[in-house]
């Protein structure tokens, strides 16, 4: 139906018949069936068949897309908390019950090992094959497994079935050899003492956030700014959840776990997605503003924003953005949130830390810091 007017306007228009009709054939030839088919159907199917299963099967999709990490805009720790938000049970990462893969137990979703940062799939094929264990010793011997193996199983707090937790686990590793003597293997006894049970200093609710995210890329046990929320409510800073209740134009001031940043092409705006322990907030930074404030943007991990709620006609939120302030450091402080010993001494040393409380490395990258994992980033 627009042959003729293509065509026909640009012969009238002095190019020659034989390229006006090249120049038809092209487009009518992607028309027919580039985008607006091929492309556009098979991404409208792809998206309907998601939405079925996260609407059907939210357990098993959650688990699907923990298997295919790294993919798309979420981490593990936002699908984990969206799988929970629709009520699916999340357990945690065990050596009695957890296979490579994340996978389905009963209706919830169990973490696979695979979530355990830098462990080995041979040696979660051997720890499946050997199930269950009754202790660190047990577990050692009977999926031979080394030194590393075990310690990121106890720093990941991976043998709360074995009755210990991530502290008793990383002691009672320090003292088990990672072979058997042969002597004791011909015999299958045990090749460590009785030890006196040792009083360890018990980990703070902070303590082990910290090390779930530095183990695991997420935490079953608190959101990180659950936490911190104290300090940050003391400086009048909005939660998610109150950003999405405040009235159009509305200026105030949120922060978060930096999610995502996006630029889109030559885009004239970044959109940053900062998350808590309410929900998430949609950041729009106008380029000029972006350039002034890049360090901080590109750097943090952890942000606060300063700016003006806009609330379209359709409901959609975002936080124009004036300041942005890097709020990394106070993640140093996440450890000891909920620690007796530093809530009546600021300045006052966690017992045993699980990790140097470093903000930043001394070089390198701001963004290598270790207590959260990375955002996800798209230019």
């Amino acid at each position: 139906q627009f042959r003729e007017k293509m065509v026909g306007g640009m012969i009238a228009r002095g190019y020659k018949p034989e390229f006006a009709e090249r120049c038809f054939k092209q487009i009518e030839g992607f028309g027919s069936y580039g985008f607006p088919e091929s492309h556009a159907i098979a991404f409208a199917r792809l998206v309907w068949v998601s939405s079925y299963l996260k609407c059907r099967y939210p357990a098993a999709f959650a688990a699907a897309l923990l298997n295919s990490q790294p993919m798309g805009f979420y981490a593990p720790a936002q699908i984990v908390h969206d799988a929970q938000e629709h009520g699916v049970v999340v357990r945690q990462v065990d050596v009695n019950f957890s296979g490579w893969d994340n996978g389905l137990e009963g209706g919830a979703l169990r973490l696979g090992l695979r979530q355990i940062d830098g462990f080995r799939e041979d040696w979660a094929e051997a720890i499946t094959v050997a199930q269950p264990f009754t202790s660190i010793e047990q577990l050692a011997h009977a999926a031979n497994l080394p030194q590393r193996a075990l310690r990121s199983l106890a720093d990941a707090d991976a043998v709360r079935s074995i009755s210990l937790d991530r502290r008793q686990a990383l002691w009672e590793v320090r003292r088990t050899p990672a072979n058997e003597l042969p002597l004791f293997a011909a015999a299958r006894a045990r090749e460590l003492a009785e030890e006196a049970p040792v009083n360890l200093p018990a980990m703070a609710l902070g303590e082990h956030v910290a090390a779930d995210y530095q183990t695991l890329r997420l935490s079953l046990k608190a959101h990180p700014m659950a936490l911190l929320r104290p300090i940050f409510k003391a400086e009048g800073i909005k939660t998610a959840a109150q950003v999405a209740q405040a009235r159009n134009g509305k200026r105030l001031t949120t922060a978060g776990v930096v999610l995502v940043r996006q630029r889109p092409g030559k885009g004239n705006a970044i959109f940053v997605t900062l998350e808590d322990e309410t929900g998430i907030v949609n950041v729009v930074l106008w380029a000029r503003l972006f350039e002034l404030y890049r360090r901080e943007v590109m750097a943090a991990r952890l942000l606060s924003v300063t700016g003006e709620m806009q609330r379209s006609p359709e409901g959609v939120i975002h936080l124009m953005a004036c300041q942005v302030a890097d709020r990394t450091a106070t993640l140093v402080q996440l450890s000891a949130a909920d620690n007796p010993m530093m809530q009546k001494s600021p300045n006052t040393v966690v017992a045993h830390p699980p990790y140097p409380p470093v903000p930043c490395p001394t070089s390198g990258h701001p963004r290598d810091v270790r207590i959260l994992p990375k955002s996800r980033d798209f230019h």
